[in-house]
């Protein structure tokens, strides 16, 4: 009778357990090269009703930075909460870049961890890191990226599925990255890139396109204010509108479904706009992302956050909220060493698995306690950790940046800085760069833009704008050291290979 008791007991509490877990589902919506060009970040010119809303429904973060500017690298820091230089993923999966996240990262990643902790995977979107074994969904939705609602329609049978599971969705539409096509109804001599807008104003099928005019955007310090910035940046906007309208839709789907006060939503991007000054740099405007969450058991809504976060917090972050995180040891509950992994599947050792690594705990934390927290802080710093985009973009840099100081080492400032054949060819670029090394470019030079200091020295408090390099100004000698030895323990810490640059180099 005590053993019967003990069993009804047993499956009582298995039950609730997982009662409990279906109501905790999770969609992370991930763009593509987003600024925080959104009107719940003061843009005035954006049309983003939907994010808007969401922040007003949660807590909207003001210092959210991404760790690399870089596609493939940050979203593995984004699926791992291992910086890349340590995970692998140095640069571009996709073709002949060839760049594959390590095998034993398995431990760590995403979505592994979810499905370990009994959550029902599904990815729509972009990819953009490898190898799939390492980050496997159990269900991969196809549907055109450009279109966001067309991607939330393919999503509503996976998230309206009956299943005692609770459901992890990552989002990830292409916009707004450059696209193939240019505009060639554009007047100008070098036509701006559609951003994957469609030519002549055609819309995509259930999307109201927002055209914006190019004399009315706003153009950022960092740019040159030229026409043909302003004709790229018109058609930025306009594929950040058509983002909205896509998050719109799926949170109409996720109340449809009745599971939208059970859903934790997480906006943000891999990193900022696909311009030069930003895009593949580590200065702010490659780096700061936005960055909202809305999670529907947080009682205090419409938060504002000063506190500094970054990409590598998210994974421990979504585990956090699945209860699926060991606090203790920043990983998973049902961590699993990656040998046994490989063993149990009958595989030997038979390539470099894991660099030498570990991978045993996050480098990221979680920052599910400080939601609904306005004056709560999270990291005392942010660091950044980029060493390719492309397989021809060997530059490495890596930053140290807190609300005081930003200090950036450009390991390989002897080289020219590398371009991205898109940003090369960005007409913003290219519009300038004919007028020669002198031209104005934002803060910089043409010729200043190209070939970079081996270190930078930012005041963030006076000089946000990252206008004034105070690495070789006497008067800051001591911040430049302090900031110096804090990046190599940073790195030593985090297993960086690039710290043995300070030595022979």
């Amino acid at each position: 009778m005590l053993c019967f008791r003990l069993f009804c007991l047993c499956l009582f509490a298995l039950q609730t357990q997982l009662l409990c877990a279906a109501e905790r589902n999770i969609v992370f919506f991930i763009t593509d090269d987003e600024s925080p060009t959104l009107g719940c970040y003061g843009d005035h010119v954006a049309v983003s009703p939907n994010i808007d809303g969401l922040a007003k429904d949660g807590t909207l973060f003001k210092n959210a930075f991404a760790t690399t500017a870089s596609c493939s690298a940050s979203r593995s820091v984004v699926m791992t909460g291992v910086h890349n230089h340590l995970n692998g993923q140095y640069g571009h999966e996709h073709a002949f870049h060839h760049f594959f996240s390590f095998a034993d990262v398995i431990s760590l990643s995403l979505p592994r961890a979810l499905a370990d902790a009994g959550y029902r995977t599904g990815h729509i979107g972009k990819m953009h890191v490898a190898p799939e074994e390492v980050y496997h969904f159990e269900t991969y939705l196809k549907a055109n990226e450009r279109n966001t609602v067309a991607m939330a329609e393919t999503c509503r049978d996976f998230i309206s599925q009956q299943d005692d599971r609770p459901f992890f969705l990552y989002f990830a539409p292409s916009d707004p990255h450059r696209g193939p096509k240019e505009d060639d109804a554009s007047s100008l001599e070098l036509k701006p890139n559609l951003f994957g807008n469609q030519p002549g104003k055609k819309e995509f099928p259930g999307i109201q396109e927002v055209f914006f005019d190019p004399a009315k955007v706003p153009v950022p310090s960092f740019l040159p204010d030229t026409p043909e910035c302003r004709a790229e940046l018109a058609q930025y906007y306009q594929a950040c509108a058509r983002i909205d309208q896509g998050l719109g839709r799926l949170i109409e789907i996720l109340k449809a479904a009745g599971v939208y006060e059970k859903t934790l939503i997480v906006f943000t991007s891999d990193h900022g706009i696909a311009m030069p000054g930003a895009k593949t740099t580590v200065y702010e405007p490659g780096l700061r992302v936005p960055f909202v969450v809305r999670n529907p058991y947080e009682e205090k809504r419409g938060v504002v956050s000063q506190a500094m976060i970054s990409h590598v917090d998210i994974t421990p972050s979504l585990l956090d909220f699945a209860v699926a995180l060991d606090r203790e040891k920043n990983r998973p509950k049902n961590w699993k060493n990656p040998e046994e992994y490989w063993k149990e599947r009958g595989e030997r050792q038979t390539e470099n698995r894991a660099g030498g690594h570990k991978f045993n705990a996050y480098h990221g934390r979680s920052w599910l306690q400080i939601l609904g927290a306005p004056d709560a802080a999270h990291n005392e710093a942010i660091y950044a950790s980029h060493t390719f985009h492309e397989i021809q973009m060997y530059y490495p840099m890596r930053v140290i940046r807190d609300k005081k100081y930003k200090l950036i080492w450009n390991l390989a400032d002897g080289l020219p800085f590398p371009f991205a054949s898109d940003l090369w060819a960005a007409p913003t670029w290219q519009a300038q760069y004919r007028l020669g090394p002198n031209a104005p470019y934002g803060h910089r030079t043409v010729g200043e833009y190209i070939h970079r200091p081996r270190f930078e020295l930012y005041d963030m408090e006076h000089d946000p704008e990252e206008s004034v390099n105070l690495a070789s100004d006497p008067h800051f000698a001591s911040v430049l050291a302090d900031y110096q030895k804090r990046l190599q323990d940073f790195q030593s810490k985090m297993q960086d290979p690039w710290i043995s640059k300070w030595e022979y180099e």
